[in-house]
């Protein structure tokens, strides 16, 4: 069984009261939380959980991480990248990225060079290296994706697909 709960605040300044939702949690009996009542967060976080599981499997073999993994398809998309952009797109903090990039650069998975326009700045480009690697784990990576769908029919994926941007573009 799950609860959610509203939970009524008050404002620290203002005095006024505003409904907050507290996310759904199993019970701790294991069982799998009835749809009608878990909480759209708590559905979120839990698919993200999952994807990131199963992603960390697949990409285990290739000797990356799913944070990595997300870092070369961002620059597979938008090549030449400064660090303060493949952060942000990454969803990780610039001293992350930092970690991050000498990580994939001594894996001769990107690489970075000087900006033209902007001396002071390093652009990161991904490698041959890094584009194989990423063609070699796509259909592996694409599995994930069709196994998360599978029960959906082409038009409830991209209702999903639709629904999940829309979701982000109301908090981005």
């Amino acid at each position: 069984m799950v609860y959610s709960v509203i939970v009524m605040r008050a404002g620290a300044r203002s005095g006024h009261r505003r409904a907050g939702v507290r996310m759904a949690m199993p019970k701790s009996d294991g069982r799998a939380p009835a749809t009608a009542h878990t909480s759209v967060l708590y559905a979120v976080k839990r698919v993200e959980l999952a994807v990131r599981a199963r992603l960390d499997e697949v990409l285990r073999p290739y000797g990356i991480t799913t944070v990595q993994y997300t870092a070369l398809t961002v620059l597979d998309r938008h090549d030449g990248l400064p660090a303060a952009q493949l952060a942000r797109d990454s969803f990780v903090t610039a001293q992350s990225t930092a970690d991050l990039v000498r990580v994939l650069e001594r894996q001769d998975l990107v690489v970075r060079e000087r900006n033209p326009r902007n001396r002071r700045e390093l652009l990161i480009h991904l490698s041959p290296t890094g584009r194989k690697l990423l063609d070699d784990v796509a259909e592996n990576v694409g599995e994930v994706e069709r196994r998360m769908t599978g029960g959906l029919t082409p038009e409830q994926a991209e209702d999903f697909r639709r629904a999940l941007t829309h979701a982000w573009h109301a908090l981005a």
